[in-house]
């Protein structure tokens, strides 16, 4: 006896869930993200001498920090949601290396690592509302 396959579309259901997940992980972003831009933001002096060592200054510490919590705002605008993922995944690889060139790894590279991950998930889910916002863009 054969077995009969059928590939069966993309239900109702299943694009709920995928869209609950991607809603989850993009809630997950944004507070990640707001937490980490209010260390900068308020000029905490652990983000200060951190950013001090990197090299970057306090001038670097804002800039960072406001790219941060702009993009965790843009977590919850659906049109600037992709978007805003694809430039979390550029940030974290940013991190990833300039951690790695200053001679850290393990723990210290894992977490924007993850974080990364979780952004590209993110980008990936929501490329078509990039694709459209590209689009109207260069109407």
């Amino acid at each position: 006896m054969t077995a009969i396959t059928t590939t069966r579309p993309v239900t109702t259901t299943h694009r709920r869930i995928a869209s609950v997940g991607l809603w989850t992980l993009q809630v997950v972003l944004a507070v990640t993200y707001a937490f980490a831009a209010f260390g900068k933001l308020s000029a905490d002096p652990a983000a200060i001498a951190g950013f001090e060592a990197m090299g970057l200054g306090t001038a670097g510490m804002y800039i960072i920090g406001t790219l941060e919590l702009a993009g965790a705002i843009a977590m919850f605008v659906p049109r600037l949601t992709g978007l805003a993922a694809a430039c979390f995944v550029a940030l974290m690889i940013g991190a990833v290396a300039f951690t790695l060139a200053m001679g850290g790894g393990g723990a210290m590279v894992a977490f924007p690592a993850a974080v990364g991950v979780v952004a590209a998930v993110v980008a990936w889910g929501r490329r078509e509302s990039t694709r459209r916002l590209i689009a109207q863009l260069h109407h």
